[in-house]
């Protein structure tokens, strides 16, 4: 990815993160945001997704409604939004990148995976508009 469709990229992510409620705001203070260009194979493999602009965000960690005593020593949560596959679902067939739908798309990548952090499915999710 270039440097300056990554420059564009981050700078509607950062208008999407000042508007974003007060709530999720201070969500993100307790969860990491990392953002990179697209999954590693890795990830692909154990989500079981074949092409890596098909995924725009992943939550790891353990969902706040799953934890106990036991999960003590495990590694934090973090969020991860990848810019290919949001770029890709602002792209139209000629090309051109959509702003509006760019942010829009980047706002929903960030609350669903603030969801899965909440412990919700992915049916949850899409029924709440976030899937």
């Amino acid at each position: 990815m270039n440097d300056h469709l990554r420059t564009f990229f981050d700078e509607h992510l950062e208008q999407v993160l000042a508007e974003l409620p007060p709530e999720a705001k201070k969500l993100l203070d307790d969860v990491p945001l990392v953002v990179e260009d697209y999954p590693s194979r890795e990830i692909m493999q154990r989500v079981g997704v074949r092409h890596r602009a098909a995924l725009c965000g992943l939550y790891t960690g353990v969902p706040l409604i799953h934890r106990s005593v036991e999960h003590s020593g495990i590694p934090s949560d973090v969020i991860r939004i990848y810019r290919e596959g949001i770029l890709g679902q602002a792209t139209s067939r000629g090309g051109e990148i959509n702003a509006e739908k760019l942010r829009r798309q980047i706002r929903i990548t960030i609350l669903h995976e603030l969801g899965h952090h909440h412990g919700l499915t992915e049916k949850e999710l899409r029924t709440l508009g976030y899937g």
